[in-house]
């Protein structure tokens, strides 16, 4: 059974095809980290920025 996986891993590492998706895969998971940590750090200013819209859209008009 080890035989086997380990052969398959060597098939996978060896296909150009395999590394150029695990390239990407690991480009898309590094995009995606930066994403979230980007959107943790301005999440609340994000908030305040949409709750001084709602309250200027509910103001009333002079």
């Amino acid at each position: 059974m080890m035989t086997l996986i380990r052969n398959y891993l060597r098939r996978w590492f060896k296909d150009e095809e395999a590394q150029t998706l695990t390239e990407y895969a690991l480009i898309l998971v590094l995009i995606a980290i930066v994403a979230i940590t980007a959107l943790t750090g301005l999440g609340a200013r994000i908030v305040v920025i949409f709750q001084n819209i709602l309250a200027g859209l509910q103001a009333p008009a002079p």
